[in-house]
């Protein structure tokens, strides 16, 4: 089986939507002017260095003399799920993260990647204050680095969730679940990663593992990529058969008509929950409010603006807006990762019984203690 493609590096956009404003001191302008830009030279100097060390440790800018300004200049680092690719996705969020700037009074910079993996290694590395998240990437950003959900998307179906998809081609030799399921060495896999709730957990979870299959291991070979690019592989001939959801799968009928018209579902999964807001919890109770405030009054407007905000959401997979959410909004979400879990657990291969159980116990205390820890009662 070949090996997944290689994790492409992160693109990291940092586009202030609010330009922070300096003024010169009184003192300072009262000096003769060669003593003054002396001055001016060492404090932006002095500034220089500050930036150039805060850029390397990863750690927000302060000036001693002025640390609350600094404070509230500092931009809110966003990051953005890799749903189309980096660039795609960092457009269609700049309009609503520009209104967010001027919401809370500070730019907001954009973290846009195109990989999973590299979006969770600039959370574990503190680069990312508030992120659209869903399933075990949010659940992790709550349970492991100090962030909250403050708010979850709705869609205008009004369904309180999406389906994970199967795509495969309408003509050819491999178009049925049935031969997935019997064959499925024969067949070639294009997946999401192993964090992608809809591209990989919930099809392992409710159609392979129940039926023996581990979707690493079994097939003829894989690709490991985005929703688009797994659904390209399957309409241009590279693959047989990819994981997909419904959300995905119709902004993908409006970019790429041609190509999907060459393709089917063959299978659906129960609905999984919508994708949540999350923020650090560094920042006050009362900036996550603010923050929660904007996101459910977006869009929720009459006239121009509100049409306008809407278009917005629009072009953001076809979202109808934002509701308030907490950290109970997870628990599906651990429901589900502890479910992989254990059957995981269960269908692998162990050097004996007592392996398996002590796998198991763990899998159980995980389990406890992020329900503890989203329902509030950790420590």
């Amino acid at each position: 089986m070949t090996s997944p493609l290689p994790e492409p590096q992160p693109n990291v956009v940092l586009k202030k939507m609010q330009a922070p404003v300096h003024a010169v001191s009184p003192v300072l302008a009262a000096r003769h002017p060669a003593e003054r830009l002396r001055m001016m030279a060492r404090r932006l100097s002095a500034l220089a260095w500050r930036c150039i060390l805060a850029a390397l440790l990863g750690l927000p800018l302060a000036a001693p003399m002025h640390s609350v300004a600094a404070a509230d200049e500092a931009p809110l680092r966003f990051g953005i799920l890799p749903l189309g690719g980096a660039f795609e996705s960092r457009n269609d969020w700049d309009p609503i993260l520009a209104d967010l700037s001027r919401a809370v009074g500070r730019p907001v910079s954009v973290l846009s990647v195109n990989s999973y993996e590299a979006l969770e290694q600039a959370i574990q590395r503190d680069q990312v204050d508030m992120a659209f998240l869903s399933g075990k990437m949010a659940l992790d950003a709550v349970t492991q680095r100090r962030m909250n959900v403050v708010a979850q998307v709705t869609r205008h179906d009004g369904l309180p969730g999406y389906r994970a998809l199967l795509l495969t081609r309408k003509t050819g030799p491999r178009t049925t679940l049935k031969g997935l399921l019997a064959e499925p060495e024969r067949w070639r896999l294009a997946r999401g990663e192993s964090r992608s709730v809809s591209g990989f957990i919930v099809p392992q979870l409710q159609l392979f593992l129940p039926n023996h299959i581990v979707m690493e291991t079994r097939f003829a070979s894989e690709v490991v990529g985005t929703h688009q690019a797994t659904a390209l592989a399957v309409a241009n001939g590279e693959a047989d058969v990819a994981t997909n959801n419904t959300a995905d799968f119709e902004r993908f009928r409006l970019q790429f008509p041609a190509e999907a018209e060459r393709l089917q579902v063959i299978w659906e999964s129960e609905l999984i929950p919508h994708a949540q807001i999350v923020v650090r919890r560094d920042y006050s109770p009362a900036f996550q409010k603010k923050v929660q405030a904007f996101l459910v009054d977006y869009a929720r407007g009459k006239g121009q603006r509100g049409d306008a905000e809407r278009a917005v959401l629009k072009s953001l997979h076809d979202l109808a807006g934002f509701v308030p959410a907490d950290n109970t909004s997870l628990l599906p979400a651990a429901k589900l990762a502890y479910q992989l879990a254990r059957q995981s657990a269960m269908t692998s291969q162990w050097v004996n019984e007592a392996a398996r159980q002590a796998r198991l116990q763990r899998i159980e205390s995980g389990y406890a203690d992020q329900l503890a820890a989203l329902r509030g009662s950790a420590p």
